[in-house]
């Protein structure tokens, strides 16, 4: 049997193929959004930050119920993607790190799912980068973070599979993530694209690490910086209803941070 061939490649290098595998949820996400203002916001503004915005879905979707979208993230591929889908709506996106962003009292909101914040690759970057969050947000402001804990003790791969869709092109998106590294706080995970479009078939590979989190390690992380307080935690149902604890029965964590 012939192997198949994937093309080494950073996925996020091609936004159009990142966001159609990740357009599905993003109503569901927005709906999420705007309920946990209500819910835990003290102010009536509404403007909102998202760092590492990827492909602007998000951004758009906000706009478009109204809110002043600012958003930035490290890829300039995904920059420009998200710049032109602005081009009808209100917003501004530039290119900056999660740990070296600038922004003062501006927020009511800001919001990172999808464990992009993983990406950060040491706790000085992950506190840098929730104080830098917390200088953005005016005071009661919230911060949604989205991310996955990490099972210390697992020893097999996990792994999940998406499929979206969208004029004529078909996405396949297969997530491997190897057993995560205590000491070292790493995870390796790899991401293959298969594309179809018309009949052709093309296929990308992507490889990198994440920084790993517990629950225990979380809330030290949200300790180191008591200018935010942890005021409840979700998972990606994003369902109202079903308020969790912070531990490790839960892996999907969905935390929301509110500016002291």
């Amino acid at each position: 049997m012939t192997a198949r061939i994937y093309q080494t490649a950073d996925w996020y290098d091609v936004p159009r193929l990142y966001d159609i595998v990740f357009e599905e949820d993003t109503e569901k996400e927005a709906d999420f959004l705007e309920a946990m203002l209500d819910r835990y916001g003290r102010t009536g503004r509404r403007r909102v930050l998202e760092p590492a915005c990827g492909s602007g879905r998000l951004m758009e979707a906000m706009a478009r119920r109204g809110y002043r979208v600012t958003g930035f993230d490290r890829n300039p591929a995904m920059v420009e993607y998200t710049r032109k889908r602005l081009a009808d709506v209100s917003g501004r996106v530039f290119e900056a790190r999660m740990e070296g962003f600038s922004a003062k009292g501006t927020y009511e909101l800001a919001h990172c799912l999808v464990s992009t914040f993983k990406y950060v690759g040491s706790e000085a970057g992950a506190v840098s980068h929730l104080r830098a969050v917390a200088r953005a947000l005016v005071p009661g402001g919230l911060y949604v973070l989205g991310l996955h804990l990490s099972q210390y003790g697992l020893r097999s791969r996990t792994r999940e599979r998406w499929v979206g869709a969208r004029n004529g092109t078909t996405v396949i998106c297969n997530i491997q993530q190897w057993p995560a590294n205590r000491q070292r706080r790493t995870e390796q995970v790899r991401s293959r694209l298969i594309v179809t479009t018309r009949g052709e078939e093309r296929r990308y590979e992507t490889n990198w690490m994440f920084r790993t989190y517990d629950a225990s390690q979380l809330r030290a992380l949200f300790r180191a910086v008591p200018s935010l307080e942890h005021v409840a935690t979700y998972d990606f149902t994003y369902e109202l209803g079903r308020e969790r604890v912070l531990n490790d029965d839960q892996l999907d964590v969905v935390a929301v941070l509110q500016k002291r």
